[in-house]
């Protein structure tokens, strides 16, 4: 189906949708790197306009990548909820944007839609908002999960403490979290992204966590981010597995670059929650995402990286994952190419996320060679805590030493906690109150319990 527009004595023609919605994009220096992004900011604004007339039916009709081509579509369309789709059916996007931002539409009815919106329909609508509409309709979402803590309540905010460590040295690892604990971080997980795939090195250190959860009776998950395969191989192997994690995108061709497919996901799923290893839920999955992965691997057949990293979401929909965050600044400038683009991607990211279901977190990063820097990370940072992100990294120093690129510290989650009076997961409070760590007002204490302390310190020395 052809679209088109006029401005003036000028008429803008999209030939299809995956093009009206490439056009319709905020600027971002990949679009222009795939070149499917709008020639002129007239080409841009026509776009958008044409878009907020498309009836979010025409979505369902009309797919981005053939659906006989991609088993990503497939899985789009077949899982789709008409009878959830009912209460917007009717709308265009531009007046489901205006819907979302309704007072009467809140955190239950948002809820109940997940299932009827189809990430397309999601992505579309982003397109027309300005960041102030993502953060406002994004803060009425709540999305909770949980394993061995819960993660997403409003009000509450949580980490990711990442040790990571350039030769997987365990000393070094230890010294990480035992830092991040005694910061109040760690609840959403202790996750490690290993220097090496081997499944000898990822069990020693997932042994090297459970040790510490278990020796301190720490109310959290832990997990390496290893490759889905080697952690089938380690559960097979009996190896303490509390999550599994795997990167992924929005295309067949862009998963089959990350060596999955939705059947090795579905037989990771299985395998994972048939350890039965979490007290009080069984979200058991991890997946990390960001805007250009299908761009960098050639998949992204013409479309828009923003539209691309969406359909993501529907694949980690799928598995009811515990957690789940976009990498935003990690791929680099020629995908978003500077502070701002970056805090719109992230902005964007988190409420697709959200209003589809997903517990979003977002990993506040950049790398060296981006026009961005630290005071663009604490807006973006502040920006995620209003909206309601349900977690960030914490990282010794915000500088992770292993990955090369620059995130949040342990300092930068109890700045936000503060300033914005939020709290860690419950569970997870309670045992920072009882080491000493964390007093009743969320503020860090002098007095943290010795005994925790000499533990932690044999630990080290081991």
């Amino acid at each position: 189906m052809q679209y088109h527009h006029t401005i003036g004595k000028k008429t803008y023609r999209f030939n299809d949708l995956k093009t009206l919605l490439a056009k319709a994009s905020p600027y971002r220096s990949g679009d222009v790197l795939a070149g499917v992004s709008a020639e002129s900011y007239e080409e841009r604004v026509a776009a958008q306009i044409t878009l907020a007339d498309v009836p979010l039916k025409v979505f369902l009709n009309e797919t981005i990548i053939p659906y006989e081509k991609d088993e990503i579509t497939r899985l789009i369309i077949d899982s789709h909820d008409i009878a959830a789709f009912s209460l917007i059916s009717s709308l265009t996007v531009g007046e489901f944007r205006d819907w979302l931002l309704l007072d009467e539409t809140d955190t239950k009815t948002l809820k109940n839609l997940s299932a009827g919106i189809t990430p397309e329909m999601v992505a579309a609508v982003s397109k027309l908002m300005r960041n102030q509409d993502l953060i406002a309709a994004a803060k009425k979402c709540e999305v909770v999960t949980q394993f061995r803590n819960t993660i997403g309540l409003k009000g509450h905010f949580s980490t990711r403490l990442q040790p990571n460590h350039p030769t997987d040295d365990p000393k070094g690892i230890a010294a990480s979290m035992i830092d991040g604990l005694l910061y109040g971080s760690g609840d959403a997980v202790i996750g490690i992204n290993p220097a090496t795939d081997s499944p000898t090195e990822v069990n020693n250190l997932l042994i090297l966590m459970d040790t510490l959860r278990q020796q301190f009776d720490i109310p959290t998950q832990t997990c390496v981010l290893c490759h889905v395969t080697t952690t089938l191989e380690l559960i097979r192997q009996g190896a303490p597995v509390d999550l599994c994690f795997q990167s992924i995108g929005g295309t067949e061709q862009s998963n089959a670059s990350f060596g999955i497919s939705l059947a090795l996901l579905d037989e990771a799923y299985e395998a994972t929650l048939s350890l039965n290893r979490g007290t009080i839920g069984n979200n058991v999955m991890y997946f990390e995402t960001g805007q250009g992965s299908e761009l960098s691997a050639n998949a992204h057949h013409g479309a828009d990286q923003q539209t691309c990293e969406v359909r993501a979401y529907a694949v980690a929909r799928r598995y009811k994952p515990l957690l789940v965050n976009s990498v935003v600044g990690f791929i680099g400038p020629e995908y978003l190419y500077d502070g701002k683009q970056i805090t719109r991607a992230a902005l964007e990211d988190h409420f697709c996320g959200k209003l589809l279901g997903l517990p979003m977190g977002v990993d506040v990063c950049y790398t060296n060679h981006a026009e961005a820097d630290q005071d663009d990370m604490d807006n973006l940072l502040t920006l995620l805590g209003v909206a309601g992100c349900n977690f960030i990294m914490g990282i010794p120093g915000s500088d992770d030493i292993m990955l090369n690129y620059q995130s949040t510290s342990f300092h930068d989650a109890l700045y936000l906690r503060n300033v914005l009076g939020l709290r860690p997961a419950p569970e997870f409070e309670a045992w920072l109150m009882r080491q000493g760590i964390m007093d009743q007002q969320g503020q860090l204490t002098p007095q943290t319990d010795q005994r925790l302390l000499i533990g932690m310190k044999k630990l080290w020395t081991r």
